[in-house]
């Protein structure tokens, strides 16, 4: 696993939008208070030219977008990219990216979440760059910056950080509410990890992959599969996923996981975390954490669900390549990562 250079203060994070832009008025104040943030922090902002630019999902069209990816990656100053925002087109890009490119030189971190997975996981499958899958750019702007947006940028400074699971997390019924546009996470349901299979306590570690399901089951069977060859050359360090869903029924979460198992993508795995799901319709009276059961049940894998990961914030930020060392007991948990 290639591992970018660690950053360090007075390094530039770039920031650039290959999905949707940021326009809403609130959102715009946000980015504002980013920079004074990663200035706080000791670090340089420069943002690509349509970042602050949408039409129809979209902050250009995939070559520029595209291109100005590749403006920041080439340019020496920037030792990290974090993305403006998710969205749904990200994927029309690939085909105008040069992966042999990307390559050659010095490598990056890139961070971001939701439909940045078709980055992230294609960066790490198929080219063998860790990445961070973690929150976008907008949650930087927050009046005070809350523990998760610290630890991703000590993630990337190379700093030893064990995230432990927060007390609470968001409720998802308020979650676009707050009026406020420098508005901190509004923390008011308990956050508790669950077993799937109702174990008391779990330990396990491995090489982790993954991202948000919604994506990710886009990719199977494009040319831009990697994930075989992914899990084959790491299987003798046990296959960690990290999954989380965006927007589903209980019957769509079933299928795309019958479809991830029936294409190979848990070979060689020694455990799945999943995220809390944001948007799930409950077909057949099934909850999430059924259909995941009813899929996956076969496995013999440990299954742990709710994790902070994904949508529902506070988001723990995930090494997407890198070795996790994960530990649960009671409804709390614990993941290390080790950059092997």
């Amino acid at each position: 696993m290639r591992y970018p250079s660690f950053i360090t203060r007075n390094d530039t994070i770039g920031v650039t939008a290959p999905s949707e832009g940021i326009v809403k008025e609130k959102e715009l104040i946000r980015l504002d208070n980013v920079k004074k943030n990663l200035n706080n922090l000791g670090y340089k902002y420069i943002e690509t030219k349509n970042v602050r630019q949408n039409k129809m999902g979209r902050s250009a069209d995939a070559k520029i977008r595209a291109e100005e990816f590749m403006q920041l990656w080439n340019n020496k100053e920037v030792s990290a990219i974090i993305m403006a925002k998710g969205g749904d087109f990200l994927a029309e890009i690939l085909d105008y990216l040069n992966f042999d490119e990307i390559c050659k030189g010095e490598i990056k971190w890139i961070q971001g979440y939701s439909n940045i997975t078709v980055l992230t996981f294609l960066f790490t499958t198929i080219l063998d760059i860790a990445t961070i899958y973690g929150p976008n750019i907008k949650s930087y702007g927050m009046i005070s910056l809350y523990k998760n947006l610290i630890d991703s940028i000590k993630i990337m400074e190379g700093k030893n950080v064990v995230q432990e699971s927060f007390c609470k997390c968001e409720d998802k019924e308020n979650k676009y509410n707050t009026n406020a546009p420098l508005a901190e996470y509004e923390l008011t349901v308990d956050s508790l990890w669950k077993s799937l299979k109702g174990e008391d306590s779990l330990n396990f570690r491995g090489r982790s992959i993954g991202g948000c399901m919604d994506d990710i089951i886009n990719i199977i069977g494009t040319k831009y599969d990697f994930v075989k060859q992914y899990i084959n050359k790491y299987k003798s360090d046990g296959i960690l996923w990290f999954l989380e869903v965006y927007e589903m029924s209980s019957s769509q979460v079933f299928r795309n996981l019958w479809q991830m198992k029936n294409a190979g993508y848990f070979d060689n795995c020694i455990g799945i975390l999943f995220g809390r799901p944001l948007f799930i319709r409950e077909d057949y009276e099934m909850k999430f954490h059924e259909a995941v059961l009813e899929a996956l049940k076969d496995l013999n894998i440990p299954i742990i669900y709710d994790v902070d990961i994904g949508h529902i914030a506070p988001q723990m930020p995930i090494v997407s390549g890198g070795i996790l060392d994960v530990s649960y007991e009671n409804g709390k948990g614990k993941i290390q990562t080790f950059f092997k």
